[in-house]
C-alpha cells in the first residue's frame, strides 16, 4: 500500500475515535525500518485501546497488513506496527515522559498534502 494512503488511513482511524494531538513524522532519513511514526494521545486506557482497534480495523479493511499490536493490556501506551508506519497511542502523562517527538523530531508531516482515504469527504 502506498505510504501516503496508509498514513491517511491511520490518521482517519485515529480521528474517528477522537484521538488528541495527532502528529506524523517522516523517518525515512533516520531509519530504514519504517517510513512514518504516528504519535497520538488518548485520555484513558479504554480510549487508547479503542484507538488502536480503530487503526487495526481500518488498515485491515483496506487490505493492509498489521504486523503486531503491543500494550493493549495496560492501555497506557499501545503500539501498532504496520510495517512502513509505526503508531504510538499514549496517554498524555506517558507521552510527555517519553517525549517521542524529540526522538523522531523535526516538523510533522503536513497532513493536508496527503489524499483523503477512499470514501471520506475532504474537509
Amino acid at each position: 500500500m502506498d505510504i501516503r494512503r496508509l498514513q491517511r488511513l491511520v490518521v482517519d482511524a485515529l480521528e474517528d475515535v477522537k484521538a488528541q494531538d495527532i502528529k506524523v513524522y517522516n523517518t525515512t532519513a533516520l531509519t530504514e525500518l519504517f517510513d512514518r511514526v504516528v504519535v497520538a494521545s488518548g485520555t484513558s486506557n479504554r480510549q487508547t485501546r479503542a484507538l488502536a482497534s480503530s487503526v487495526v480495523e481500518k488498515v485491515k479493511g483496506a487490505g493492509g497488513q498489521v504486523i503486531s499490536v503491543e500494550g493493549t493490556e495496560a492501555g497506557e501506551w499501545v503500539l501498532v506496527d504496520l510495517g512502513d508506519v509505526v503508531v504510538h497511542i499514549m496517554q498524555p502523562t506517558v507521552r510527555n515522559y517519553y517525549a517521542l517527538e524529540e526522538i523522531w523530531g523535526g516538523k510533522p508531516v503536513r497532513m493536508k498534502l496527503a489524499p483523503p482515504a477512499r470514501g471520506r469527504v475532504a474537509a
